[in-house]
Order: structure tokens, then sequence, then C-alpha cells
């Protein structure tokens, strides 16, 4: 998958993922209005509402965009309404021919770990079949449970030619009350019996940025892994320093737009080639139209809007990359 996730990235010109993170504030009153005529002002009439509003924006980026990005933690709000509304969404977004990141963050062990695994990228047995869950492309997975939380994910990935983006250092302010921790590397990543004075005072999310490389050693595709890792926007120097730990690993990279990010702040997460990164965009894509700049499109056009603020993106992504 990571294969076709570049392939897609070159034709397209644009190594960005939009993240279909609906709220209904985000909805525009014409599809909210209509859903909630069909089916009440109810979890239904939302799940209604946040398809037909996921629906209208990938139609109008799906050949411009080499990716998608659903938060899942947006549909399970509505319960169950929800979570037929992530399916759907998860659909049609590969039957237009995008890649579909599952953000859905997991980070569990054991046979949890194992089931999450299986029901976002791989195939449940009932009885003598087997069916496909939800059926992302890749996911997002949390690592701070150790390995015992990423392998069961990794073993499905082999099985199903499927990918993950393991968090490293994330946009958030407060990442650095944990991530940012230093630690005796020596001792934190390979378990040995080091001395005070051999083990080296490292921050925590380089180790794991270690970590993540060397599970990406074991899935690789023709020139990048599988196994990728999240970085965000908001810390390009740090970005810089893992780019260099993890030079096989494609780098998600949430934070730009809403959170502060641009394009001059994503050079380091690059690698020569111009690959190696794919940038994320959420509220700033799909809540275009509320924006001063895409006001004119009105509610109408959101779609529209959305659109023109890809493209936007693109060319500040390209712009950043060839100055450098």
């Amino acid at each position: 998958m990571i294969n076709q996730l570049i392939t897609k990235i070159k034709e397209t010109g644009a190594p960005i993922v939009v993240g279909l993170d609906p709220m209904l504030k985000f909805v525009p009153e014409h599809i909210t209005k209509r859903a909630y005529a069909e089916l009440g002002e109810t979890l239904e009439g939302a799940g209604e509402a946040v398809w037909q509003y996921n629906k209208t924006i990938v139609d109008n980026i799906y050949d411009v965009v080499p990716a998608v990005k659903p938060q899942i933690a947006m549909y399970e709000q509505f319960g169950i309404p929800g979570l037929a509304a992530f399916k759907k969404t998860v659909d049609y977004c590969k039957q237009k021919g995008l890649v579909v990141i599952g953000d859905i963050k997991r980070g569990d062990i054991g046979s949890t770990s194992e089931a999450y695994a299986v029901g976002h990228l791989g195939k449940v047995t009932v009885g003598s079949k087997s069916y496909y869950g939800f059926d992302e492309d890749f996911a997002t997975v949390n690592p701070y449970l150790g390995s015992d939380g990423v392998k069961p994910f990794i073993k499905v990935c082999k099985e199903e030619k499927k990918g993950l983006f393991i968090l490293v250092k994330t946009s958030n302010p407060s990442s650095g009350e944990f991530q940012d921790r230093l630690v005796k590397a020596q001792a934190a990543v390979d378990g040995q019996d080091v001395s005070q004075g051999d083990a080296l005072d490292r921050p925590l999310y380089e180790i794991v940025g270690e970590q993540v490389a060397r599970w990406g050693e074991e899935h690789m595709g023709d020139s990048y892994s599988y196994i990728g890792a999240v970085v965000g926007a908001t810390y390009p120097e740090m970005g810089k320093i893992l780019r260099k730990i993890m030079p096989k690993n494609y780098i998600l990279v949430p934070g730009y737009g809403a959170q502060g990010g641009k394009g001059k702040d994503l050079v380091h997460f690059f690698n020569e080639d111009g690959l190696g990164a794919i940038v994320n965009s959420s509220r700033g894509i799909i809540a275009a139209y509320q924006q001063e700049k895409y006001a004119f499109f009105g509610p109408e056009h959101f779609g529209e809007a959305s659109r023109e603020a890809v493209l936007d993106m693109r060319k500040d992504i390209a712009d950043a990359l060839n100055s450098r």
C-alpha cells in the first residue's frame, strides 16, 4: 500500500492527506436541514448529514489529493449511526481511488490489539467465511504500551499489504510532557544493563523513532517502509532530527494550517527525493468555506472551497520544497 500511496502522490503532485474530521458546526445548514427533515434531529440524522457532507468534499477533491484521513472519534460521538457514516465514507473514498488512513490511534495489547488490527485493516472470521470490517489502507497506532501493542498490527499489515503510522512526536502543545522527557537511551531501547556513565540522555520521541525505523525494516515497500510515523508540523526542528533517524519511514505530518504549520515549516520532513512525507490538513480544508479567504464560495459551494484550499496548500508546499 505504501507503493500505491507514493504513486498517487507523484500523480497528483500533492503530498497531502485531507482529514475528514466532520463536526456538525462545519456542516452547512442546507445539508443538516435536509437530513433532519428525513430522519429527525437524531443520531441517524446527524450521521446522514456527516455522510452527505463528506461525500460532497470527496467529490471535489478526489482527483487532486492522494489520500484522506477520517478521524474515527468524530464519527463515534454519534454512536452506531456515526460509525455507519464512517464506513460509508471509507468505502466511497476507496471507490474514488483514494488511499484511506484510518485515524484510530489504537494502543492496547494482546488479543485486544489483534482485534483492533483485524477490525480496521484485516479480515474477521465468521464461521467458514471471512469479512473485512472497516477496511482502511493504513491506521494510526499509539506505541506507548510497547511492542505488544504494535506487533499485532504489523502482522496484519504484512498479511494484507497495508500500513501503519505510529505516533512519535505529536503536534499538540502538551505532547512534550512525556514525549520530550530525557531517558537513558541504551537502557530504554536495548534493555541492556548499562552504567550511568555509558547511557545517553535523549528525548523519548527519538527512542520511539529509532524503534519505528527498526519495525519498518521488517516491512519494506519498493523504496519506503509500510510502517510510517506521525510527527507534528508544529515541531520542525524535531522533525529534522527524526527525518534522519527514520530515512525510510514515511512521515504523516499533522498540524498544518489551523494548528499553525506552514509550508516553510515542512521542508525538513521530506527527503531529497521530494518524498518521505505526507501533510495533513483537516478543518483548514473541509471547513474552508468558513474562512474569510474562501467565504465568497458560500455554504452552497463548500466543496469547491475545499478544492481551492487543497490547491493553495499544494502550491504552498511545492514553493517551500523548491526554495530549500
